[in-house]
């Protein structure tokens, strides 16, 4: 069993930056894939950027490439995503989620077995 707990969230105005992070339990979290994942309302959940697991390789969404870094931690056991440039349209729930088998970083949510609960951003214009 694997807990994802992601942190960071809030309120930013246009333009501005947040920076969210994902502790996970589990003494093999150097074996996970990472991602993350956004759903705003109304919408679906949509792939945002994933890492590999010993951090040497990074995906990204097309609408945050340039913007948003992921990176990871292996001895804390954390993921971050770096969010700058943040627009009205990254308003959403992030969340982050650990494939325990992947090899490589997949932008499908069915890739993932563990997901935490969410944290919301919002951005306001």
């Amino acid at each position: 069993q694997v807990q994802l707990v992601e942190s960071g969230g809030g309120l930013v105005q246009a333009g501005g930056s947040l920076r969210l992070s994902c502790a996970a339990s589990g003494r093999t979290f150097g074996s996970y894939t990472m991602g993350w994942f956004r759903q705003a309302p109304g919408k679906e959940r949509e792939f945002v950027a994933g890492i590999t697991r010993n951090g040497a390789r990074k995906y990204y969404g097309d609408s945050v490439k340039g913007r948003f870094t992921i990176s990871r931690d292996n001895a804390k056991n954390t993921v971050l995503l770096q969010m700058n440039s943040l627009k009205p349209d990254d308003t959403a729930v992030y969340y982050c989620a650990a494939d325990l088998n992947g090899l490589r970083v997949s932008a499908l949510l069915r890739a993932y077995d563990y997901w935490g609960q969410g944290t919301q951003v919002t951005v306001s214009s």
